[in-house]
């Protein structure tokens, strides 16, 4: 397999910059998620990675090589696009195999190469089937098996799941989480959806206008993320975020205003902040439990989601319309009463007025 880096990648289309200085490196046999919203760039900085697309400046380099010129079949890359692309008049056989035979690869060579490739997607069974006869997660599998042939240095894949199904996609995952150990490949993989991101990723890049927000783990991203942004897309249901007063700094945190609590001190990382300053201070939904001292956020109720194994509580506090609590599934809450919230210190995550995060102090022990 293959390193891959990418080095000060700009894109513009005709007047309009698409990409900003993009630079990332993705070690051997990582499995790697660009992520963001639509329109953020993630699938033209795959496609540039490909050589589908010219880089305006920047290098794109695999295994330590410049192939910032090289045309796609030069580069040793594989791709599985959002479509299947599969032949409808050929078999599953004869649709894996097809690059072989361009290739003109001796038929023993070609037959072992399927085979090995239908096994480890557990198409044997099905090699004779047509793509009309398959279901949109077998087309998948046999589209992913057209890419195994070919043995390329890295697998590109670009949003390959969005067609599927819920129930499919959930699988799909587990799949494709599975041939990345059993292949030891360099995958690099775009999506929307950051619960893909979070369950199949080494690393995740997150992109939001065209520019890197932040590039880590999962875990990293969801204890420490960089910024507003990150903090507000990676996890479901999304952050909650109150404005509050910074009141003072000190060697323990930052003091600061919550509406509905009042002062509270928040143990983080300080960054340059001034006394009296507006900030964004975040909860994520599960962060939240029902207190049992009648103290805490009061939260009226509006809606109900119950989920059997948890219950997502939206309603009104102060004058935020929309914030969510995510309580046990048996949780005693109904529609229209008030509830008061609890929630830990160390559980709220600060942002100065640019959205820039200031460091958590209490992590999980996974992070330390």
């Amino acid at each position: 397999m293959a390193t891959v880096s990418l080095k000060s990648i700009n894109k513009w289309f005709d007047s309009s910059q698409v990409l900003y200085d993009i630079s990332i490196d993705i070690e051997d046999k990582e499995f790697v998620v660009f992520v963001g919203p639509s329109g953020c760039g993630k699938t033209t900085l795959l496609r540039i990675v490909a050589g589908l697309e010219d880089v305006s400046s920047g290098e794109v380099e695999i295994d330590g090589i410049d192939v910032s010129s090289a045309h796609p079949i030069e580069r040793g890359i594989s791709m599985v696009f959002q479509s299947y692309a599969l032949y409808p008049h050929l078999s599953v056989f004869e649709n894996i195999a097809f690059p072989l035979r361009v290739a003109k690869t001796p038929k023993a060579k070609l037959q072992e190469m399927v085979m090995r490739a239908a096994d480890i997607l557990r198409l044997t069974d099905r090699l004779e089937h047509k793509p009309g006869q398959l279901s949109g997660g077998q087309r998948q599998r046999v589209a992913i098996g057209r890419s195994i042939v070919r043995q390329p240095k890295v697998f590109l894949f670009d949003e390959p799941l969005s067609n599927l199904d819920a129930a499919l996609r959930g699988e799909m995952r587990v799949e494709l989480s599975k041939l990345h150990k059993s292949l030891n490949a360099t995958m690099i993989y775009v999506t929307h959806d950051q619960v893909e991101a979070m369950t199949m990723a080494d690393r995740i890049m997150v992109l939001s206008e065209g520019k890197l927000e932040q590039f880590g783990t999962p875990m990293d991203l969801y204890h420490h993320p960089k910024t507003k942004f990150v903090a507000g897309f990676i996890g479901h249901p999304k952050m909650n975020f109150l404005t509050a007063s910074c009141l003072s700094i000190d060697s323990d945190g930052v003091k600061v205003e919550l509406p509905a609590i009042g002062k509270q001190l928040l143990p983080v990382e300080p960054i340059k902040v001034n006394q009296g300053e507006e900030l964004e201070v975040g909860v994520r939904p599960e962060d939240l439990m029902l207190s049992e001292t009648g103290k805490g956020l009061p939260l009226k109720v509006d809606v109900l989601e119950r989920l059997g194994g948890s219950t997502l509580v939206y309603g009104s506090l102060d004058k935020y319309p929309n914030f969510c609590a995510m309580l046990q599934g048996d949780a005693n809450v109904r529609e229209g009463e008030l509830v008061n919230l609890d929630v830990k210190p160390a559980s709220f995550h600060v942002f100065d007025s640019n959205g820039n995060a200031m460091k958590r102090r209490e992590v999980p022990e996974i992070l330390k």
